[in-house]
Order: C-alpha cells, then sequence, then structure tokens
C-alpha cells in the first residue's frame, strides 16, 4: 500500500488542495481495500474531536485581535529604540518586531503580513532593495511558528501525545537562535552596503518608556509560559486566556472596536477551518496508513539503512525539507508525524526534540518555492516577482538551515529550559 503515498504526492504535483489531495488518496485507498465507507465520516470527525485542538481557533482568534489591536505596531517601536541605531537599522527593526510578533501570533503568514505591512515600504522608502526587504521579513517570518504560542507545535503536541507545554518553553531557545542568526546577518549586510540606521542610540529612558508601551503585549508569552509552568491551565484553557488578554488589551489602547472584533472572528473561523479541514483529512488518511503498518515498514527501511540516530535525523531532515517546498506546515505535520514517530522513538530520540525539529525545518519550507506562502506574502507587499527574490534570499536560507543543523545535532538547545522547569 506504499502506493498511497505516491498517489498523494502525484496529486500535489498536480496542484490539487492538500485537503482534498489527501481525502481523494485516502478514498482510493478505502475504496480498493474493501473498507465500510463509513469509516470515512468516523475518521474525519474523529480526528478534529479533541479538546486539546480547540486551542488552534483560540490562539489564532487572539492573534487576529492583537494584530488589529494595536500591538503590532507598539512591538514595533519597541524594537526600533533597541537596534534601531545599528546599521540597517530598519532591517533589524523588522527581525526584532517579527521575534516579537511571533510571541502573539503562532503563525509565519501573520507575522509576515503584520510586520511587513508596515516595514517594507518604509524600507524601500530609505532605499533598501525592495528584493532584500521583502525576503528579509519573509526569512524572519518563519520564526513565528517556533516561538510559543505556536499553532503547528500544538498540532504536533496532539499527534505525537506530547506535553504542548514542554514543546512550547523548549521553542524558545532555537527561535532566539534564528532571529541571532539573522540579525547577524543583516548587520553584515548593513556593513558590507554602508546602510546606516537611525543617527544616535535610544536613551535608557526612551527604552523604558518604549518597553512601558510595548509591555502588555509581551506579556502574553510570559502569561501562557508561566500557566503552564505552574500548572493553571492547559492549552486549551491557555488559547481562552490569550483571547480573553487580546480582548482586555485592545479595548485597553482603544484600538479594538466591535467592526474589529467582528472582522477577527470571521477571519479567524476561516482560518480555522481551513487548518482543521486539513486535519480531519489527514486523520484519515493517517489512519489507513497505520491499519496497513506503513509507518512500520518505513521504519524498517530506515532501519535498514542505518540506526545511528544522527543518520536517521538527517534522512528524516532531508525529506522533510523536500516535502516543505510542495506541502505546507500543517499538512506536512499531520502526513509525516505518524510516519516518522516510530522511527525516532526507536531511535531513541526524545520526541520533544524532534518536535522542534519537524516544526524549525518546515518552517523554512514557507520560504522555499514553489510553494512558500511567506514569499507570496512578502513578495505581494513590495510589488515584486517571487522570482526576484531568489538571490537575497539564498543566505538567509543559509543562516537557516545552519541553526536548523544545530537544532538537530545539540538537543539541549532545545531540552534545557524543559528539563530546567520541570
Amino acid at each position: 500500500m506504499i502506493w498511497i503515498i505516491v498517489l498523494l504526492f502525484v496529486l500535489f504535483f498536480l496542484r490539487v488542495p492538500i485537503a482534498f489531495a489527501l481525502g481523494i488518496s485516502s478514498l482510493v485507498g478505502l475504496l480498493m481495500s474493501g473498507t465500510d465507507m463509513i469509516l470515512v465520516a468516523q475518521k474525519i470527525f474523529s480526528g478534529i474531536d479533541s479538546f486539546t485542538l480547540l486551542a488552534i481557533p483560540l490562539f489564532v482568534l487572539a492573534g487576529e485581535l492583537m494584530s488589529v489591536g494595536g500591538l503590532s505596531k507598539r512591538l514595533v517601536d519597541f524594537a526600533a529604540l533597541l537596534v534601531g541605531h545599528l546599521p540597517a537599522g530598519l532591517a533589524m527593526v523588522a527581525v526584532l518586531a517579527c521575534t516579537f510578533f511571533a510571541s502573539i501570533s503562532g503563525t509565519a503568514i501573520a507575522d509576515a503580513a503584520a510586520i511587513g505591512g508596515m516595514l517594507i515600504p518604509a524600507m524601500i522608502a530609505q532605499g533598501y532593495d525592495r528584493r532584500f526587504a521583502s525576503s528579509l521579513v519573509a526569512s524572519a517570518a518563519t520564526i513565528g511558528p517556533v516561538i510559543p504560542p505556536s499553532i503547528p507545535l500544538i498540532l504536533y503536541g496532539v499527534i505525537a501525545s506530547v506535553s504542548i507545554g514542554d514543546l512550547f518553553i523548549a521553542g524558545i531557545v532555537p527561535g532566539i537562535l534564528m532571529a541571532l542568526g539573522l540579525m547577524l546577518y543583516t548587520y553584515y549586510y548593513g556593513v558590507r552596503h554602508h546602510i546606516k540606521g537611525r543617527e544616535k542610540m535610544a536613551s535608557l529612558k526612551e527604552i523604558v518608556l518604549g518597553l512601558k508601551d510595548a509591555l502588555l503585549a509581551l506579556m502574553l508569552p510570559v502569561i501562557i509560559i508561566g500557566g503552564f509552568r505552574f500548572g493553571i491551565f492547559t492549552a486549551t484553557e491557555a488559547g481562552v486566556v490569550a483571547v480573553v488578554y487580546a480582548l482586555l488589551v485592545g479595548f485597553l489602547y482603544r484600538e479594538l472596536d466591535v467592526k474589529k472584533v467582528a472582522k477577527s472572528l470571521l477571519e479567524s473561523a476561516v482560518s480555522s477551518a481551513t487548518i482543521l479541514f486539513v486535519i480531519g483529512n489527514a486523520t484519515l488518511f493517517t489512519w489507513l496508513l497505520a491499519y496497513h503498518n506503513i509507518p512500520q515498514k518505513i521504519s524498517a527501511y530506515v532501519s535498514a539503512i542505518s540506526t545511528e540516530p544522527w543518520v536517521i535525523l538527517l534522512l528524516i531532515n532531508i525529506i522533510l525539507l523536500i516535502a516543505g517546498t510542495f506541502i505546507d506546515t500543517i499538512s506536512a505535520l499531520t502526513i509525516f508525524t505518524p510516519l516518522f514517530l516510530p522511527v525516532i522513538l526507536a531511535a531513541g530520540i526524545d520526541p520533544v526534540h524532534f518536535g522542534i525539529i519537524m516544526i524549525v525545518n518546515l518552517t523554512i519550507g514557507m520560504i522555499t518555492p514553489p510553494l512558500g506562502v511567506a514569499l507570496f506574502v512578502t513578495s505581494s507587499i513590495a510589488k515584486i516577482n517571487l522570482a526576484e527574490m531568489i538571490r537575497p534570499l539564498v543566505p538567509m536560507l543559509l543562516v537557516l538551515l545552519l541553526v536548523l543543523l544545530l537544532v538537530t545535532y545539540i538537543p539541549e538547545l532545545s531540552l534545557f529550559l524543559p528539563r530546567l522547569l520541570g
């Protein structure tokens, strides 16, 4: 039944939408197996009938409310106070602002749209190459799904039966490494091209006032991580806390009104429905694979190549990097997590560590053509063709691939904080 996977990838290449490709492959597999078709409804429903998965629409809504509630501008202003005086200061601000916004959005697309919408036109107005500006914001947006709260980490935790709190904490250091790597490259770019930042460094008083203005936004990840650490709430309850907090902060800043809340509800409902539709179809597909023992067969194939954990992780990374070029993160997680989980467990690899590897790997796919959804967002803002972004994008991709290697082969980068916090 390996041909089921082959059929799925053929449908991908034929540009069939991911959810429908999963559903069609599953239906063909069930029909060929002579299985009762009532399983279609049962498995799709069971795939989304999860209390923990409620966290996804809740965090999507919280991100929407934060985005329209004036928090993104305050985060950009605070980032400008911290690094705006450095070479390529505005570009440095873009990376740091994406990192800050990642802690409230949970998705790369939201990061690219919110920060890119403000800073790409500003960078172009200051004389930056629009290809560099759009590539940088797209690359920095990949930090969104790594730093908590993260929608892909919630999904991985549900599929792999791993603590979402541990995953959230484990994503902090890798996310910071991604930000530091991109900021170092941006600094080098600024020095090489003689791009100056603001005239003088912000005073301590200005930084304190900026922090005060952005503090409410920066407190959200602290509240969520603290709630997990002390057992105050679960992942789903954290989503509720995030929504309530986003509403309170938005109205406190007087940036939210009834119309904006209604629009956020509608947009988050559409986004959540899309994600859950993919998850439902993927559940049916992965059940079919498990029914035919395909994960075990793949585990045996990989073990026949090597039983060394570093070789297994290298092979998995290569597969995921290729898959990420044409499969979105959510779909790839639902397909590959059940396939690779038996392999990494047999090799003695920590599932929390592996979850971070998968997320970092697949988010890189968000800036690799032909899919590269973050590239589509920023290229439309910069009003350039996607092909024009390839050359300036290459060094940024290399930086992120270096971080992926570090995260893959130094497990403590992911596991240090969860172990420290118990």
